[in-house]
């Protein structure tokens, strides 16, 4: 699937994703390739991407239609800056 995560001021993660896993309002859920048509509310929690990668997010949205999975997240969390900069050092170190 497509998968796009967006705040009010920045794109946090667009790329490809065979698993999403996600804090709903009422309970958290897994959205898999080719899943049904689905429009949910996010609370505060983390967006796990293929098992691998978290995402901590602020309340916010999914919409999933078409193999198209769209999250709006109200304002990203502090903890999801620390861990783009995280990783942003590491690559560059990989680099060097």
């Amino acid at each position: 699937m497509n998968l796009t995560i967006l705040s009010p001021k920045q794109v946090i993660f667009e790329g490809e994703a065979k698993s999403v896993f996600l804090p709903g309002d009422l309970a958290e859920f897994e959205i898999l390739d080719y899943h049904v048509p689905i429009v949910s509310l996010l609370r505060t929690g983390n967006v796990v991407i293929d098992g691998t990668k978290k995402v901590p997010i602020r309340k916010g949205m999914i919409r999933f239609d078409r193999n198209e999975c769209m999250i709006l997240v109200e304002e990203e969390s502090k903890e999801a800056h620390e861990v783009e900069e995280a990783e942003k050092g590491v690559a560059e170190e990989a680099e060097e």
